[in-house]
């Protein structure tokens, strides 16, 4: 092969390609962006428009059906789904995978502009479902301060501070107490004057103004004519003209009372049971996550320190940190890889046995893997748990290339080629099988661009990342491998073997050059060697022992089932159909839920209860969260619930949301245990429903759920309650909640209208009278300094508090004769309205929504598919299960047809590479006995089958070849070029063979062992240390306890989703090793019959 003896002429040039890849790739891997994910491009909008104080059937009728026939026919869609609820329509638009999202909006937007909807109502808002448009971090202030004194400081001092970082888009507070002006009138004493309260907002408004008057010129000067009337003072609010009577002027001051105060609260936080004040902070979208969070702690700290003061005896603490498990993830993936390479070299000395050769072939993964980075650089691929995990993968495969071509040297060697020309001869003899198993790896990649979902997003770096590191190991072992194998050297005395060829020939080029260098490394190398071989003498005795009884019996095995084939043949028959029992065992999901280390419970009172009673349930939940001694920190908020991916979270006084933060060392299981224990505890609190939850990174929808299709909503709430009492009785289902719970209470208001357009008005009108007497409205605003405070205008609480005050409400216009209460032209009667009106696809829904725990997904779903087969409903009504089951079936659909499509180009590439159809086609028969591993180690390890596991599927098409592809080639070139016969050739061919099939496989092993396992982030053990340390010395004993368990069962940050890739190519890799040691010379043994 010509670059093979282009690397062993031209050393130099081959170690300057080399240096400036890894310059190169160190300058690239410090500009590399940091993230959790790859960046997903979710196909989800949520129109949502608000329209207050409007009941979920009139939210229908006027909002959310003339949104969904608009949206339903823009290009892409295929599902939309809407929520009515009091005063809210969502409106949620999914597109297919792979549509530009950008463009979609822009579609959306422009058909809402050709809406028509009342006038009153708010434009509706565009929000996209992303995780990473999350807060990154959230702030919390809380202490002995007043909440309006903590707000105040959290909007003037912090927010500006933090918002002028690099890389933060904006900080939003959330809880505490708003100042605002309040105007509240005598509603009795304004109607006998005959003023309406629309008036009173009209005079407030008219009088706080600052206006121009335009240039003034006197003479020679130039004047700027401005008035300057804004209020200054609540004394000059009070003093407004509000009407007159009988030519006395009335005021403000004599039908109401001007205070400051606060906003009614709708939303409060809480930080260890204390109220407190949030700053949620938000990153900018291509902003280094862990970079921005470093930034806004150097600056809490640093306000801390100057500005310290302002914060009097309260505290300021970060409650929430996305950049902690970011960089906790990213450090274990790479210690994984580190961890996987040095286990990969470990493995290689075992066989080798040979400094120098082992060395030779580690080079090949600190240079591949730092090349990698460049090219990682280049296409826009950040650092994240997925490509990162690409990298770990690929590890171990990264010398399996160089011990093909050093191990094919070493046989030259042997025969008493020089070094040159036994690098030649024996790289060259290798290196089309080299690069054609290199390829069947790297093609299988290709059909990731056909697999929709959530899976073709998530995977897409990953893919890019192992190719990238597997083309640089083969240009690695096509060059560095050769150049160095071809060096006349021993790794001791190396200077003194250079200096002395030097003075006998006289040369004085730079050709030694490499060998100086590596001779230098070699002999620092080989002290340290020394001290650790002498350690490992015993592993290398016992193992030596086994290999060599392995080379031993492996001829044996091999002409036995060469004289046997029917037998072999049969037993692999019998192997591959038990995998079909296998299978059927295991369970699916959808992508394995990763453990952060934290934990939220959605909570929600019955409709129409308090913000007051809401947050009596929320700081019982507190006390009970908080006694529990894995629990590090509780933070809640009431009155909404958080909006995950950026959606928008929804305003409700029924709702909140206490989000628990665990102790650092709280293993998966023990998290698991700590969720089921607290809904045990929290179902002895009354009227509380309770859903728990983890971050959500990969779907907006829940793991389950049912939807029941109808028209009628007493119906569909009756079926609703039967599905729910059948799901109850399903193992592995909890948190069971129905979108058709209860219902909101309502005061429904009939008008006369016939006694309405004889008083000389209008229903619109009333309304609007009504609205501003229970709601109020903001006249204006009040000026102070940088800040702007509301002048909201209402009644009295006194006359506004009950429904016996509305119907005493005056309604009647200014020029009636006599004041007219609402109870002359109106019934009013307190009913119970839907609390929310669920659609799908313009239909009417049920939905009934539940988490999972302890089973899988699908025999989940194949037990509910049984209880709906058995429901019998009326004729227009209809139930399917939803969920996260519809976007597995998606998902797992193109991923068989990716699957597929890899096959198929792993037997192109072979093709073209025997220049035959038959030989490709024997070695493809590695591929389904594969499948005998896979299932037998998820099994084993209690994993699902999930897209993840699918991924590993794919690889494995393109891995498991490998190892035929050099044995089948090497059986041929010893019947082409030596003449063997056909029995011989293979039998030979194998036993040559084992050695390199051995090592590429158990270095790949190895350096996936790691990952398999989800263990060794070194930093948080050295943390958990010092923690165990302080906590036995501080009588915490059972977190001491935990911890330790932790350190011996750790789980690295982000596991959940790479450890079944791992596990999966493990035991496929394992299983279709012994096929092509056995099965695979048996089947090449029954073509060419024409012999």
């Amino acid at each position: 092969m010509k670059l093979i003896e282009f690397s062993t002429r031209r050393r130099v040039t081959v170690t300057m390609f080399v240096a400036a890849a890894v310059l190169f790739g160190m300058v690239a891997f410090q500009r590399l962006s940091i993230n959790l994910l790859p960046d997903i491009t979710y196909p989800t909008l949520t129109v949502r428009t608000e329209y207050e104080g409007t009941a979920p059937s009139e939210m229908e009728r006027l909002i959310t059906e003339p949104i969904e026939g608009s949206v339903g026919v823009v290009n892409g869609v295929i599902r939309v789904t809407s929520a009515s609820r009091p005063g809210i329509s969502d409106v949620v638009v999914e597109f297919a995978w792979g549509t530009d999202m950008d463009f979609a909006s822009l579609d959306i937007r422009e058909k809402l502009d050709q809406v028509r909807l009342p006038q009153d109502v708010r434009k509706p808002v565009l929000l996209r479902f992303d995780p990473s448009l999350d807060p990154i971090m959230r702030v919390g202030l809380y202490g002995e301060e007043s909440l309006i004194s903590l707000r105040l400081l959290a909007e003037e001092e912090i927010k500006p501070e933090l918002e002028s970082l690099e890389g933060v888009a904006s900080v939003r507070v959330n809880g505490g107490l708003e100042e605002e002006i309040q105007v509240e009138i005598d509603q009795p004493k304004l109607a006998a004057l005959r003023i309406p309260l629309a008036q009173v907002v009209n005079r407030l408004a008219q009088e706080n103004v600052n206006l121009t008057g335009g240039e003034l010129k006197d003479g020679e000067a130039e004047y700027l004519v401005r008035t300057f009337n804004e209020f200054k003072t609540i004394e000059e609010i009070q003093d407004i003209v509000v009407g007159q009577r009988q030519g006395t002027v009335i005021t403000l001051a004599d039908v109401g009372l001007v205070t400051r105060g606060h906003r009614e609260r709708t939303v409060i936080t809480r930080i260890d049971q204390q109220e407190s004040v949030e700053l949620a902070i938000y990153k900018e979208g291509d902003a280094n996550t862990v970079t921005v969070a470093q930034a806004v702690k150097e600056a809490i700290a640093q306000f801390r320190r100057t500005s310290g003061d302002l914060l009097g005896n309260s505290r300021m603490e970060v409650v929430s940190d996305q950049s902690t498990f970011i960089r906790d993830s990213v450090s274990e993936v790479l210690n994984t890889a580190i961890l996987g390479g040095f286990l990969a070299i470990i493995v290689l000395y075992l066989f080798l046995q040979s400094p120098k050769s082992t060395g030779i072939i580690s080079v090949s993964i600190p240079i591949s893997v730092v090349a990698t980075f460049f090219l990682m650089y280049a296409s826009d691929v950040s650092l994240n748990i997925m490509s990162l995990g690409g990298l770990a993968l690929g590890i171990g495969m990264l010398v399996d290339n160089s011990i093909v071509v050093l191990e094919s040297v070493q046989r030259y060697q042997d025969r008493g080629l020089s070094p040159r020309e036994a690098t030649n001869k024996g790289g060259s003899e290798v290196g089309q099988a080299v690069v054609a198993s290199t390829m069947t790896t790297i093609c299988v990649f290709v059909p990731i661009v056909f697999v929709e979902g959530i899976a073709g997003q998530l995977f897409r770096d990953q893919a890019l990342t192992v190719t990238y590191s597997l083309v640089a190991s083969l240009l690695v072992a096509l060059t560095v491998i050769p150049m160095l194998a071809s060096l006349e050297f021993s790794w001791i005395g190396e200077f003194a073997a250079v200096e002395k060829r030097k003075k006998e020939s006289g040369h004085k080029g730079g050709v030694e050059g490499p060998a100086r260098i590596m001779g230098l490394l070699g002999t620092v190398a080989g002290w340290i060697g020394r001290g650790i071989l002498s350690c490992l003498a015993p592993l290398f005795w016992i193992f030596d022992r086994v290999i060599g009884r392995a080379y031993l019996i492996y001829p044996h095995i091999i002409r036995w089932a060469l004289k046997h084939r029917l037998a072999v043949i049969g037993l692999a028959i019998a192997l591959l159909g038990g995998t079909a029992t296998l299978g059927n065992r295991l369970g699916s999901e959808l992508i394995p839920e990763m453990s952060q280390g934290e934990f939220s419970i959605s909570v929600e009172m019955p409709l129409g209860s308090p913000l007051a009673a809401t947050t009596q349930s929320i700081q019982a939940i507190e006390r009970i969260v908080r006694s529990q001694p894995e629990v590090r920190l509780v933070y809640s908020i009431v009155g909404t619930q958080s909006a995950s991916g950026g959606s928008g979270g929804e305003e409700r006084e029924n709702v909140g949301e206490v989000n628990v933060v665990l102790h650092e060392g709280i293993i998966r299981d023990r998290e698991i245990a700590v969720m089921d224990r607290l809904r045990l505890m929290i179902l002895e609190i009354p009227a509380v429903d309770t859903k728990f939850t983890r971050p959500s990174l990969f779907s907006s929808r829940t793991p389950i759920e049912v939807e029941v299709a109808g028209y009628n909503l007493q119906s569909l709430q009756t079926i609703a309650g039967e599905m729910m009492a059948r799901m109850q009785t399903i193992p592995g289902l909890t948190d069971i909640k129905t979108t058709s719970e209860g219902g909101t209470p309502e005061v429904q208001i009939r008008f006369d209208r016939k006694r309405v357009a004889q008083m000389g008005t209008t229903i619109n009108a009333i309304g609007e009278i009504i609205r501003n007497q229970v709601q109020g409205e903001v006249a204006t605003q009040f000026t102070r300094g940088d800040r702007r405070v509301d002048i909201r205008v209402r009644a009295e609480e006194e006359h506004r508090s009950t429904v016996d005050d509305l119907r005493r409400l005056i309604i009647s216009p200014n020029n009636a004769p006599s004041p007219v209460p609402l109870s002359v032209v109106a019934d009013l009667q307190v009913e119970m309205g839907p609390a929310e009106i669920r659609r799908i696809d313009q239909e009417r829904v049920a939905l009934i929504s539940a988490n999972l725990v302890g089973r899988s997904l699908s025999a989940v779903v194949a037990d509910l598919e049984r209880e709906i087969d058995r429901m019998e409903l009326p004729a227009d009504f209809a139930i399917k299960v939803g969920g996260q089951n519809e976007e597995q079936q998606r998902s797992f659909e193109s991923m068989q047809l990716a699957i597929g499509l890899a096959i198929f180009l792993v037997y192109l590439v072979m093709a073209s590479q025997f220049e035959s159809l038959v030989h490709p086609f024997v070695i493809m028969f590695a591929i389904p006995f594969a499948l005998v591993g896979v299932f037998a180690m998820l099994l084993m390890t209690g994993q699902t089958i999930s897209v993840v596991v699918l991924i590993g599927l794919i690889m494995l098409a393109g891995i498991v070849v490998n190892n035929a592809i050099v044995l089948i080639d090497y059986i041929n070139t010893l019947r082409r070029d030596e003449g063997m016969p056909k029995m011989e050739a293979i039998a030979e061919g194998g036993k040559v063979r084992l050695r390199p099939i051995l090592m590429t496989t158990s270095t790949t092993v190895l350096g996936l062992l790691p990952m398999a396992l989800g263990i060794f982030n070194f930093q948080p053990l050295v943390r958990s240390i010092e923690g165990v340390l302080d906590d036995i010395l501080s009588g915490q004993a059972f977190i001491a306890v935990m911890t330790v368990v932790g350190m011996i069962f750790p789980v690295g940050q982000g596991a959940e989703i790479r450890a079944p890739m791992a596990i999966t190519v493990i035991g496929g890799l394992v299983v279709s090793t012994l096929v092509t040691l056995v099965l695979i010379p048996t089947l090449y043994s029954l073509t060419d019959r024409k012999e």
